[in-house]
């Protein structure tokens, strides 16, 4: 079945209703390297519910609606779906625990051809149930590889963010788990691509992978670290795109030049040589 580019750009997404705990918020933040350090108190306040405080990045996982492409009636092929970019903008601080709401929109449905495939843009506002307040929106793209050809629009498309020419102002290595990826998935996705070792042979990897958004949050982690003094009140925005996948327990690298209150990142494997996340963007206070 093929994209029906009006029908999915008019696709219901139900509201998720979720009640987030102390709990998943320390999970959350133990799953992509926090408290790796038992002395560090700064890292300590992210994963102890003493004075608990919520990773900004952990906006991404808020009343998430899951695979809602899997449903039959998308056109989507589920087999070929990638996360191509992810974005975050914080409204207010995130909770540590309560009752919160998401509703995700399709925003847009590009067609790059038959042999490029499909691009899928969604948004979520993720609210406090009990006030309506807005938290956080969340932004997304999803390539689905085998869609394209359906004879819908091919654009436009946000500009790609740029990389400065000149050495990074700022490098961050964060080495993670293990057992990262077993970790994370305990924050919402289950996809067996990132704890199945056969699973992930069938898609062609050595191992499970790691979950792009983790890799995006180990970079957030190290901008938070950088340039916010683990604040997280001064962590306003975030987006970038995927590259390459991670193997749980390699370092990541974040390299990051400054200009104002915009904190530009790329973010690399250095011992395999591999881009993992690019085109970064950060808005800072």
């Amino acid at each position: 079945m093929a994209i029906q580019y009006e029908k999915l750009m008019k696709h219901d997404i139900p509201l998720v209703e979720q009640q987030l705990t102390k709990r998943d918020t320390m999970l959350y933040a133990l799953g992509v390297g926090l408290g790796a350090d038992p002395m560090d108190e700064q890292q300590l306040q992210y994963v102890y519910e003493k004075n608990l405080k919520a990773l900004p990045t952990m906006a991404i996982v808020l009343a998430s609606p899951g695979p809602w492409h899997a449903a039959l009636d998308t056109g989507i092929t589920r087999t070929h779906v990638v996360h191509g970019e992810q974005g975050l903008i914080i409204h207010k601080p995130l909770p540590v625990e309560g009752t919160i709401t998401g509703k995700t929109r399709v925003v847009a449905v590009l067609d790059k051809g038959a042999d490029k495939g499909a691009l899928v843009l969604t948004a979520c506002d993720v609210r406090d149930k009990a006030s309506g307040e807005l938290i956080c929106t969340l932004t997304s793209t999803t390539f689905a590889r085998k869609d394209g050809g359906f004879g819908g629009p091919s654009g436009p498309q946000k500009p790609v963010h740029p990389i400065p020419e000149r050495a990074p102002d700022q490098v961050c290595d964060l080495a993670t788990l293990p057992q990262a990826a077993l970790i994370y998935r305990l924050s919402g996705d289950y996809n067996p691509l990132h704890s199945e070792p056969a699973y992930a042979a069938k898609a062609g990897y050595k191992q499970p992978i790691l979950h792009g958004r983790a890799t995006f949050s180990v970079a957030g982690h190290a901008i938070l670290k950088t340039y916010c003094a683990y604040d997280a009140s001064r962590f306003k925005s975030m987006e970038g795109r995927f590259s390459s996948p991670v193997y749980p327990g390699e370092t990541i690298r974040t390299e990051m030049w400054i200009e104002g209150k915009v904190v530009t990142f790329r973010a690399t494997v250095p011992a395999r040589g591999v881009t993992v996340l690019n085109n970064g963007r950060v808005e800072i206070l």
